[in-house]
């Protein structure tokens, strides 16, 4: 394809997937590039009087994830909204010109499966057995258990003294050990006193005198 470019991109539009809705239903279309701010400004505005009752957020591709966003803070600004989720795929098709058309290449079009999901949100309760049903609060309750299950874990590694300070090893204890001793004066066997003050790492000044006793 490196001699061709993306001169167009055709999105067919797919029929909603849910039934019995009214006619002047409010669909929200998430776009890559939409501004959360704007959508949800005109979406909660929209929701906020009684006299509407249901709104559709849809998204495809990259736009998924921010139509997910999108729903949930609408759950969250209106309480007691009970939703349906669709997921389901769009095609596209994609125009690809030669970039030299004096090179006798044709025009491809490549038509993609992207993956779309289309969330229902109503005042009004809906059916229950309807897959991809989610009653008013359920998430909260999923996420507190989520939340405990996780305390409880934090809580269970913290006692088996994982996660706490490194332990030492042989080599780092006893290095210490030695370390020490020189600090308080001590005589290690064969060893210069100018090295055991050098070792001890602090001024020789600052260590007290170590006595020579003499070897018979």
């Amino acid at each position: 394809m490196e001699n061709y470019k993306k001169s167009k991109v055709v999105e067919h539009p797919c029929p909603l997937p849910f039934s019995n809705l009214p006619s002047d239903i409010i669909e929200m279309k998430v776009k890559e590039g939409s501004k959360i701010r704007n959508l949800m400004g005109y979406a909660i505005g929209k929701m906020e009087p009684d006299a509407v009752k249901q709104i559709i957020f849809s998204g495809s591709g990259k736009g998924v994830s921010k139509t997910i966003t999108c729903v949930e803070i609408m759950k969250r600004r209106i309480k007691g909204l009970h939703q349906i989720t669709k997921l389901l795929f769009k095609q596209v098709e994609e125009i690809w010109e030669p970039i030299v058309p004096e090179a006798g290449l044709d025009t491809l079009t490549v038509k993609r499966n992207v993956p779309a999901i289309c969330v229902l949100l109503s005042k009004d309760a809906l059916d229950v057995n309807e897959p991809g049903y989610q009653a008013p609060g359920c998430f909260d309750t999923l996420w507190i258990q989520a939340l405990k299950e996780e305390s409880q874990f934090q809580k269970k590694r913290r006692q088996s003294g994982r996660g706490g300070p490194s332990r030492r090893t042989g080599y780092e204890s006893s290095k210490s050990e030695v370390t020490k001793k020189l600090k308080n004066g001590a005589k290690l066997p064969g060893a210069d006193v100018s090295k055991q003050r050098k070792s001890a790492g602090t001024d020789a000044s600052k260590l007290p005198m170590i006595e020579h006793l003499d070897q018979k």
